[in-house]
């Protein structure tokens, strides 16, 4: 008797848990470029014999789309995809298909989702290096490397003179003395410090699984001492040569071979005089008085 009412109590709690339930078959799914794959997503009755069923699609860079929506596939993906009782197929993927789907379905006051990753797999290109071809001793230097198209993201390897780099050189006898730091993710190969002992011919590696590993260009790099002599020497020679120009300009200017400058008329000023007073006589036989100014 205490047997069978756990069994039911058992019965009982696994109904309840499994309802209102999305499940897919496969959360992390691979598939080649330009070949078909399905998405499969199926979901318990309890959500009736109608549920509304939606599809999200989020990229690598965190942007969301709807890809189902009121049943019937959304713009881009309209003839690329099917969905059906059990989940979406595409006829063809491309690398930009590469990302996490959400199958959304709800019904009769329930809601459920699961998501699906799906990488579309993309061997990689050449990857583009940035190696300085001159350095100085003792300074910092960075080299880059990066593939624009291996999916899943590619891994890096450095080489110097067709000779692998570690991706930690204190760990090997041979590479202990050298100051690089290697990241095999983002593939850079930062020196710190650089020596001569770092002058070489580098290029980098490109890996993801997919195809055959791609290499960029060598660059052989040099590192040289700083030539302090030389620097010595060109602030002197400048310094002369800002010598020599101010005696010169000085020199022209004793002698007179620059223009001068021209001199100004002096300006008109008005003088003003205390009034002449004459005697005229008008014929009257009476006088006025004539007063004048001088300017």
């Amino acid at each position: 008797m205490l047997t069978f009412v756990f069994v039911c109590l058992s019965i009982s709690v696994t109904g309840l848990h499994a309802a209102f339930t999305v499940t897919v078959s496969n959360p992390s799914v691979k598939v080649k470029e330009n070949e078909g794959v399905d998405l499969k997503c199926s979901y318990t009755a309890d959500f009736g014999s109608s549920p509304r069923v939606e599809w999200k699609f989020k990229d690598l860079k965190g942007s969301q789309t709807l890809v189902y929506f009121d049943n019937q596939p959304t713009g881009k993906y309209a003839g690329r995809i099917t969905v059906y009782d059990g989940g979406l197929r595409f006829n063809k993927v491309t690398r930009a298909d590469t990302g996490d789907y959400d199958c959304e379905v709800s019904g009769n006051n329930g809601y459920d989702e699961k998501t699906i990753k799906l990488t579309v797999l993309v061997p990689p290109s050449k990857p583009v290096s940035r190696i300085p071809s001159s350095v100085t001793t003792g300074s910092n230097a960075r080299l880059t490397c990066f593939d624009t198209d291996g999916s899943p993201p590619s891994t890096y390897r450095w080489y110097k003179d067709n000779t692998p780099l570690p991706d930690d050189p204190t760990k090997f006898p041979n590479f202990k003395n050298l100051t690089y730091k290697m990241n095999v993710f983002n593939g850079n190969l930062e020196f710190a410090s650089v020596s001569k002992l770092d002058t070489g011919s580098y290029f980098c590696e490109a890996s993801n699984g997919e195809g055959t590993p791609q290499r960029g260009d060598a660059v052989r790099m040099e590192v040289h001492d700083l030539n302090v002599g030389g620097i010595v020497a060109g602030v002197i020679v400048a310094l002369l040569a800002v010598g020599l120009l101010l005696f010169g300009l000085w020199f022209a200017s004793k002698k007179g071979y620059l223009p001068k400058k021209a001199e100004s008329k002096p300006k008109q000023q008005a003088v003003y005089t205390q009034p002449r007073t004459d005697n005229i006589d008008d014929g009257d036989g009476e006088f006025r008085q004539k007063s004048s100014f001088v300017v």
